[in-house]
């Protein structure tokens, strides 16, 4: 058996794939060998320095992307809801905001970083919610057990440079890991980063540090 891997999750709450591979990470955290870090980025500035596009910018694929994500949901048992304008809400809403609200707490209130991410997701993809605003941020906050003083100190946060820097250099180090979209996972393997994309991959990224895989539900 290796010793502990570090995996290294990558991802944006815009992203729908990116949720199904925060959930089961989350689940495997507690079944392989691994010590999982959060890595809150900024998909559109991935997006932007790689000359990325949309996938729902080629009508075909973004057809068939909303089918895979509902089976997908249904496979990892995640409550992701596909809505019929998706795509306008993804292109319009501007995710932002969001991802510096959990850098800011990644910084300062870790132990908060993952159901506050959960519960982004949770307003954007389960409930069709606007997430860029303010009003919006400080109820997901809320959700995920922080106190309203705490969450209006993160939101307050958010404008300063240390946090914009942040996540700038946090979205950089995944372009340079050689990211195009997330969720981009990044283990290494005798040292060198190894990257995988989307939340297929889990599977595959566990043959790679030698563990099991044992579905989408780990029991």
């Amino acid at each position: 058996r290796m010793g502990r891997s570090v995996v290294e999750l990558f991802y944006d709450v815009v992203s729908p794939y990116s949720w199904l591979g925060f959930e089961v990470l989350c689940r495997y955290q507690h079944v392989w060998n691994i010590d999982l870090r959060f890595r809150p980025a900024f998909l559109a500035g991935v997006m932007q320095a790689t000359g990325n596009k949309p996938p729902a910018m080629l009508p075909k694929r973004g057809e068939y992307m909303m089918k895979d994500i509902k089976r997908m949901a249904k496979y990892y048992q995640v409550p992701l809801q596909t809505s019929k304008d998706d795509f306008q809400r993804i292109i319009s809403i501007s995710s932002l905001k969001a991802m510096r609200f959990i850098t800011a707490v990644g910084m300062t209130q870790p132990q908060y970083l993952e159901p506050l991410s959960r519960e982004f997701w949770i307003s954007f993809w389960s409930q069709h919610e606007d997430i860029s605003q303010t009003e919006k941020i400080l109820d997901i906050a809320r959700q995920a057990g922080l106190s309203s003083e705490l969450a209006q100190k993160l939101l307050e946060m958010t404008s300063s440079p240390a946090v914009k820097d942040r996540l700038k250099e946090t979205t950089e180090e995944a372009i340079k890991y050689g990211a195009f979209g997330m969720p981009a996972i990044v283990v290494r393997v005798n040292g060198e980063p190894q990257l995988f994309f989307g939340s297929d991959r889990v599977e595959l990224l566990g043959s790679i540090i030698g563990e099991k895989w044992l579905g989408p539900v780990p029991s």
